[in-house]
C-alpha cells in the first residue's frame, strides 16, 4: 500500500536528532517556554522574514488569539464581520466564531480553491472589520489584490497559513501588509510537522505581539500579574525543539513535494480527472495534491483496490456542518462542487520516484 502520508518514515529520519533534544530538555528540567521555544521563535520568524513569531498550542489557537489581540487593542470588537473563504477547514470560521466575531463566507475560485478577490467587495458592510485568507493546500491566495482591498476599505489582514509553511518566502506580497499577522499550524501532518500539536503567529506588529506574548500565558507578562483575560496556549518545549531539529529542512521537503507535483501534473492524462492550476512559481508548497472527479466514490475505490491509499479534504463545507444549522439551506455553489468532487493524493518528502510512477501509471489507467 501506498500511504497518503507516511508519518513514520517522514520522522524516523530525524530519530537521532530527536532522542538527543529529548535528552537536552530532559537534563535541563525546563518545560514550559524555556530555551528551545525561544530558539524556535526566533528561527521561525527569520525563515518567514517577520520581526516576531509567538508559539502557541496549535493552529486553531493560533487564529483565535490573533483577533483576540485585535479586539484588546480595540482594532475589533465583538460583533464586528469577517470575511472568510466559504471553502476552508471547519477551524477557520471557528476561531472568528470563538471570538465572539461574526463569519461572512466567500466563494472561492474553482482554479485556485482559494478565496475569490472578485467576490470580496460586495461582502463588505459597514460592520466588515478584517478579511481572513486562508492559504489553502499550500496554496498563496491572491495577496497583492486582497491587500489592496484590505486598505481600500481600513480592513484588517488575518492569514491562515496552517497549511502553507514555507509559501511567503521570497513573496513580495508580504511586505505589503506590515500589520497583517498570520496562523501557523504544526500539527503532525503538516508540511513542518512536530510530533503533536503545536501553533504559532507570525506579525511584524509591535503592538500584536507585546499582548500576544501575554494573551497565551494567561494574559500575564509578569509571572502572577495578569493584564488580560488570556488562555493558557504556549507551544510545548519538547515539540519546539523537535520543530528546531525539522526546520533547516524545510525548504528541501517543500522542494521535493513541488517536483512531484511538476510529474502529476505532466504526466497524468485522463480526461476523467481535473488537475490543480499552478504557476510553477513558488507560491505553492503543496502540502495537499488535490485533484477533481465527477465519481469520486468510484476513483477513490479504485485507488484502494490499486493499493493507493488518499484523503477528502474535505467531504463536507462548513455551512452544510450540523454545527452551523442556520447556514446549512445557504448555497455556495462552487464551494459545494469543490467537496463534491476533490480527492488528494499522495505527496510528500518521502514518496519515491517508483511510488509516483506507480501512482500516475493508475490514474492514466482509470
Amino acid at each position: 500500500m501506498i500511504k497518503f502520508l507516511d508519518l513514520q518514515k517522514i520522522n524516523s529520519t530525524y530519530q537521532e536528532q530527536f532522542q538527543e533534544k529529548m535528552k537536552l530538555v530532559l537534563d535541563k528540567g525546563w518545560f514550559i517556554l524555556g530555551d528551545e521555544v525561544k530558539l524556535f521563535e526566533t528561527n521561525f520568524a527569520k525563515y518567514c522574514g517577520t520581526k516576531y513569531c509567538i508559539g502557541v498550542g496549535n493552529g486553531l489557537d493560533a487564529l483565535v488569539l490573533i483577533f483576540k489581540a485585535y479586539i484588546q487593542l480595540g482594532k475589533l470588537q465583538k460583533g464586528d464581520e469577517v470575511i472568510v473563504p466559504a471553502n476552508t477547514y471547519i477551524a477557520s470560521i471557528l476561531a472568528v466564531l470563538q471570538a465572539d466575531l461574526v463569519p461572512v463566507l466567500v466563494e472561492p475560485k474553482l482554479e485556485t480553491y482559494n478565496i475569490n478577490p472578485n467576490l470580496i467587495s460586495e461582502k463588505i458592510t459597514t460592520k466588515t472589520k478584517a478579511i481572513l485568507p486562508v492559504h489553502l493546500y499550500g496554496q498563496l491566495c491572491e495577496m497583492e489584490t486582497i491587500n489592496a482591498i484590505a486598505n481600500k476599505y481600513n480592513l484588517l489582514v488575518i492569514e491562515d497559513a496552517a497549511q502553507a509553511h514555507g509559501t511567503f518566502k521570497n513573496q513580495k506580497s508580504k511586505i505589503k501588509n506590515l500589520k497583517s499577522s498570520a496562523a501557523y499550524s504544526f500539527y503532525p501532518g503538516k508540511n513542518l510537522g512536530a510530533l503533536g500539536d503545536g501553533g504559532a503567529i507570525t506579525t511584524n506588529d509591535d503592538e500584536v505581539a507585546k499582548v500576544l506574548l501575554s494573551l497565551r500565558n494567561y494574559g500575564s507578562e509578569k509571572k502572577y500579574h495578569n493584564e488580560f483575560v488570556g488562555i493558557n496556549s504556549r507551544l510545548d518545549e519538547l515539540q519546539a525543539a523537535f520543530l528546531n531539529v525539522k526546520l533547516p529542512f524545510l525548504d528541501a521537503d517543500n522542494d521535493k513535494r513541488r517536483s512531484i507535483a511538476k510529474r502529476y501534473l505532466s504526466e497524468i492524462k485522463n480526461d476523467k480527472i481535473v488537475l490543480p492550476t499552478w504557476d510553477f512559481s513558488n507560491n505553492h508548497v503543496f502540502h495537499l495534491f488535490v485533484i477533481r472527479t465527477e465519481n469520486r466514490e468510484q476513483l477513490q475505490n479504485y485507488l484502494v483496490q490499486n493499493q493507493i491509499e488518499t484523503v477528502i479534504h474535505y467531504p463536507i463545507p462548513p455551512h452544510k456542518q450540523k454545527a452551523f444549522k442556520e447556514w446549512n439551506s445557504l448555497s455556495f455553489p462552487i464551494t459545494e462542487k469543490i467537496h463534491n468532487e476533490v480527492l488528494s493524493l499522495p505527496i510528500s518528502p518521502v514518496l519515491t520516484d517508483d511510488e509516483v510512477d506507480f501512482v500516475i501509471e493508475i490514474l492514466n489507467k482509470y
